[in-house]
């Protein structure tokens, strides 16, 4: 949650509204972010933090943890269309790195911008070619991406 805070200001450039859901009260929500997540983020942190106490939000998205009561670690990218185009869910003791998910929040805008004429090899970053999905380029992705690219 601190990294997000930290890099929110990139995520708003770009559009994107963050919600962080839990199945915490809205009362430990604002012990958290009072006297643990305000240290590590100047102001502390700029979305909301929804309660989920009862788990519907998770049982809906596939995190609901029914033996621990619990709600796991993800990460959902939903488009304008309220469609799902990413999620990632992790273990706790693993955290994800933000730089991946601005990179795929701009391939997914880049590729709707297009609408669907084109398509982002992996790793592909702001600039870099993309490909042109068709009966053109069967065979011949090879021409034009290759995994070196992706460093």
């Amino acid at each position: 949650m601190s990294a997000v805070a930290d890099r929110y200001s990139e995520l708003q450039k770009l559009g994107v509204e963050v919600l962080s859901v839990s199945v915490d009260s809205h009362f430990v929500h604002k012990m958290w972010n009072d006297h643990e997540l305000s240290r590590m983020v100047e102001g502390g942190i700029p979305f909301h933090m929804v309660s989920d106490q009862a788990g519907n939000v998770g049982r809906a998205y596939g995190v609901w943890d029914e033996n621990q009561g619990i709600e796991l670690r993800g990460r959902f990218l939903i488009d304008p269309d309220g469609v799902i185009q990413a999620m990632e869910v992790l273990t706790p003791p693993v955290g994800r790195k933000f730089a991946e998910t601005i990179r795929q929040v701009q391939a997914f805008q880049h590729v709707r911008k297009s609408k669907g004429t084109e398509a982002t090899p992996a790793g592909w970053e702001p600039g870099q070619p993309t490909l042109k999905p068709g009966p053109a380029l069967v065979g011949k992705v090879w021409e034009v991406w290759k995994p070196s690219m992706e460093k």
